[in-house]
């Protein structure tokens, strides 16, 4: 090769030498000397944080300050998968996470190999056991997060009434939903700076907001009359083959609701597996046709207005009566009853007929003042307020059906507020079941004192119903079933056909039972309601003997006398 091809060619590459090197201090001084503040926010983004903290929720206690829902510290398994990747020991920490966490390799596989990403859940709420012993593995590329899980000690149990928190910190369902905004306080924030595993350096804290704490929840509930409610409604699930079945159990006097069970249940820790169905707080949520127990509604409206006392007779017509072009029958025949012994007898076309000598208008009035057709004003959501057109809708026939539960839908809230209505000398009080929220600070920040929404009837018609309901229970009544031993127990019994699609069910019934004791001072009122129970289906064979079962432990439970000392002594 020559001389001057050589020389050509170190020219070549000293003139490429030098456009590399010029190409390069241009590219120095551009990133030096340039704005850039795009890209410093972009790097400086990757080495700040900014974290929300949740406050602790409050917990939630029975009147007895049993807890109910507390929270529990866990820790989330996060991932870079950047640097996993980057690393080349994806399928390795798969292998190892899945086996820890108890997880599919192929979704932790997955979730790791996101080059892409830097941060990843592998696993939500792990409690600090597993945790622990998951950081003695020093896996590259995973870290963990300190965060609470509310959880439910009982599970299942009152499940209903609590509700659940979800994985945002929401309260749904129950207490949790309706009270959310006082249990789940002011969240916290803490802003900073991380390593390169995305660790905050503690030492470099830009920012800290601490969360302030939220209230704590106190219920009417207790838990032992709760106990008790919900083992008979299992008990009725077995006997009955009923698809569902609910309770409710109320102090007369203020309002306050002891017990509210529902079947089915659900476990609350574990709500991401439940259907929405199940979740349905039957109480509260559920109408129905309330078949007889109605009639103490009519019963009581046309002795307050005076048009019947318990002796006035009316001719049920040997058990079938027609009427504007329809039959309505009693399940027995009877030729002439007392009003007295319509109740007792739980005769349809005595209570029909005592509907017509109402009227209309002062039926519809009488129905409205016991709260039928609104909502009872409890504070738990998903109350339904249940059908009962306006009388001016009415057809010929509604009065007649109406007052036998036909036609009208209710809750079992609902039907019970009438029953303690009654007990309580006329007043319809509001059900509660929050007793009082006190913050952290200890302070009472809001408290729920009794209070009656309406008077239907005065104290002697109340007085007369539940000496009239008293009778139900005696023999040759329907409700003889629901008596408690040492007690007198005043009731009514309901069978309700359930309404299909052009008319009712000859299989599928409502069975229920409400009433309370001891009859002549009352102190709590029960309602039992049976959903489609096989092969018996009648509110006495059902409802009545759950109503004995649970009332029998629950009076005795609260050491309530059969009849309190000073009426005894007034009558001596």
């Amino acid at each position: 090769m020559s001389d001057l091809a050589i020389k050509k060619r170190v020219m070549i590459s000293a003139m490429f030498l030098a456009l590399a090197m010029v190409g390069l201090g241009m590219r120095l001084a551009f990133l030096h000397l340039g704005d850039h503040e795009d890209v410093r926010r972009k790097a400086e983004s990757r080495r700040t944080m900014l974290h929300k903290i949740l406050a602790g929720r409050g917990v939630i206690y029975d009147c007895s300050d049993n807890i109910l829902a507390m929270n529990l510290g866990v820790k989330d398994v996060c991932a870079d998968p950047f640097r996993i990747v980057q690393s080349n020991v994806v399928l390795k920490t798969a292998l190892r996470l899945s086996e820890c966490l108890e997880l599919p390799t192929d979704e932790v596989f997955v979730r790791l190999n996101r080059p892409n990403r830097r941060f990843e859940y592998v696993k939500r709420y792990v409690i600090d056991g597993v945790a622990d012993a998951l950081k003695n593995e020093k896996l590259y590329g995973i870290f963990f997060r300190d965060v609470t899980v509310r959880h439910y000690p009982h599970k299942g149990f009152m499940c209903h009434i609590l509700g659940f928190v979800n994985y945002q910190g929401v309260g749904s369902l129950g207490v949790e939903q309706r009270l959310d905004r006082l249990l789940r306080g002011t969240p916290g924030f803490v802003e900073g700076r991380v390593n390169a595993m995305r660790e905050e350096l503690y030492w470099k804290r830009i920012r800290y907001e601490a969360p302030q704490e939220g209230a704590n929840v106190y219920l009417s509930i207790d838990q032992n009359v709760q106990y008790i409610a919900e083992k008979a409604l299992d008990g009725i699930i077995e006997k009955h083959n009923s698809k569902g079945a609910w309770v409710i159990v109320q102090r007369v006097r203020t309002g306050e609701i002891l017990a509210m069970a529902t079947r089915p249940c659900f476990d609350p820790n574990k709500f991401r597996t439940t259907g929405s169905d199940v979740k349905l707080n039957r109480a509260i949520g559920y109408t129905f046709e309330p078949g007889s127990t109605f009639k103490a509604v009519v019963v009581s409206a046309a002795l307050n207005e005076g048009i019947v006392t318990p002796e006035t007779v009316i001719d049920c017509e040997n058990g079938s009566w027609f009427y504007k072009g329809r039959i309505l029958r009693d399940y027995h025949s009877y030729n002439k009853l007392t009003v007295a012994d319509v109740i007792k007898k739980s005769s349809n076309i005595g209570a029909a007929k005592i509907a017509l000598m109402l009227g209309e208008k002062r039926f519809e009035k009488y129905l409205k003042a016991y709260g039928i057709g609104a909502v009872a004003g409890i504070d738990l959501p998903g109350e339904e307020r249940g059908i009962l057109h306006s009388a001016s809708k009415w057809s010929r026939i509604s009065a007649t059906r109406i007052a036998i539960g036909q036609g009208v839908s209710v809750t079992a809230l609902q039907m019970l507020g009438v029953y303690s209505c009654i007990a309580n000398d006329g007043f319809l009080m509001r059900p509660y079941i929050v007793k009082r929220v006190v913050n952290k600070d200890g302070i009472t920040v809001r408290k729920c004192e009794s209070e009656a929404v309406s008077r239907p009837i005065t104290t002697k018609t109340a007085a007369t119903m539940r000496r009239l309901l008293a009778r139900v229970t005696e023999n040759g009544g329907t409700g003889r079933r629901a008596r408690v031993a040492g007690y007198k127990v005043a009731g009514k019994t309901g069978t309700a056909q359930k309404a299909i699609k052009g008319g009712y069910s000859d299989s599928k019934h409502m069975a229920s039972f409400v009433g309370f004791l001891p009859a002549r001072d009352p102190e709590i009122a029960v309602i039992v309601v049976v959903d489609e129970p096989q092969p018996f289906h009648t509110g006495g064979r059902v409802a009545g003997p759950a109503f004995s079962q649970i009332a029998d432990q629950v009076v005795r439970y609260l050491e309530i006398p059969p009849v309190r000392h000073s009426i005894v002594m007034s009558e001596k």
